[in-house]
């Protein structure tokens, strides 16, 4: 494919993902770690004009100066910005002017793609690609909390369907050794993936199967969200100041248990992994368990022993940098670097994370208490 027919593929699938929703669906912000559809659609947009159109297509003539402090998300080198829990109150720019500026941004930037950009800007380019795919990851957690929390518990799209992997039973037997880990060979990478190199690990056990719905259930019939035994003090601290009885979209209705998708409220597959579950909850049932998470290491090094891609799976290793890490300069480096504190990495990959975006060595990572993104749990010992 051509620079510019990647470009087409990802910015339509980002339109493709919204187009169920109605203009309302657009707006909405119930929570902070939620932004609208529309600010999505937005920001990816000003990346590539903000990054790429700006300062390397002669001639280019910025659709909206205010844009820059509507669409940033993070970048203080670019310049103030709307702060985040404020972006629900955007009813302006409209859904319209958005799309508006989307279509402006693509036409320059196709024109701009008619000639081969320097390596420079080409690694922009293909960097731009991969933030949107991320955004449209993101899309989906977000549109799900939207319609998940609105009380009429409306389908996002009564046919969208989910491909889980066959159950299997045990576990995958790592011997002691030195291993590699990190990204290596031709294609991008995230920086935070790099640079490879040698970790030691124990021997240890990781299961082939990640924890279903039915299994979920057992711990909390057995009161796992009662017995402080099984949490740290501050996931228990979570679960009493939130009132936290179950997953994120559970439901009990007349005894029965019901789980919102985004085909909406229906009754839980037990049989399918269970999902939307914290970091909290994650160490609670496995301790319950009488086992462990895995690190992000010993995921990594098992990884191409078992089938993986529905979750994200969350690991016993904090977010933090690779030996050799560095920053790149200006706005760019503020992608990851920053963000390295206090957050918990998650491993492999989700059913709304998009083609060909996912890697062994792709490093994902949330704070302990989030749940909305599609986390769930691979047991280890």
């Amino acid at each position: 494919m051509t620079l510019a027919e990647q470009y087409k593929a990802v910015r339509q699938r980002s339109e493709q993902i919204c187009s169920p929703l109605q203009i309302e669906d657009y707006v909405v912000q119930p929570v902070v770690d939620v932004s609208p559809p529309k600010w999505h659609i937005g920001h990816t947009t000003w990346f590539f004009e903000t990054f790429i159109l700006k300062p390397y297509f002669m001639g280019y003539q910025e659709f909206n100066p205010e844009y820059n402090y509507v669409f940033n998300s993070y970048y203080e080198t670019v310049g103030a910005r709307v702060i985040r829990t404020d972006r629900g109150n955007l009813s302006r720019p409209t859904v319209k002017d958005v799309y508006q500026y989307r279509e402006y941004v693509d036409e320059a930037m196709y024109s701009f793609l008619c000639h081969e950009p320097s390596p420079e800007v080409k690694e922009l380019f293909v960097l731009g690609l991969n933030h949107e795919e991320q955004h449209q990851e993101l899309l989906y957690y977000d549109i799900k909390y939207i319609l998940g929390h609105n009380p009429l518990f409306p389908a996002y799209d009564k046919s969208y369907t989910t491909q889980h992997a066959e159950p299997v039973e045990g576990f995958v037997s790592i011997s002691e050794g030195v291993y590699e880990v990190g990204f290596k060979g031709e294609g991008f990478c995230f920086d935070n993936e790099l640079n490879r190199h040698k970790v030691y690990l124990s021997a240890y056990e990781i299961s082939k199967a990640v924890v279903t719905n039915a299994e979920y259930l057992e711990f909390v019939k057995a009161g796992g969200y009662q017995d402080f035994r099984h949490w740290h003090a501050e996931g228990w601290a979570w679960v009493n100041e939130n009132q936290i009885t179950a997953p994120l979209y559970w439901h009990q209705i007349d005894e029965q248990w019901f789980v919102y998708t985004l085909r909406g409220l229906e009754p839980i597959n037990l049989n399918e992994p269970v999902q939307h579950v914290s970091y909290y909850e994650a160490y609670a049932y496995a301790s319950w368990k009488g086992m462990r998470l895995p690190t992000e290491f010993e995921w990594e090094v098992a990884a191409t022993q078992f089938n993986w891609g529905n979750n994200w799976e969350w690991t016993e290793s904090a977010y933090l940098p690779y030996p050799g890490f560095s920053k790149a300069p200006g706005a760019i480096g503020e992608y990851n670097g920053k963000f390295m504190v206090s957050q918990k990495v998650l491993r492999g990959a989700s059913d709304a994370t998009p083609p060909g975006h996912s890697r062994i060595t792709y490093r994902n990572f949330f704070h302990p208490n989030l749940r909305w993104l599609y986390c769930g749990i691979r047991l280890a010992r």
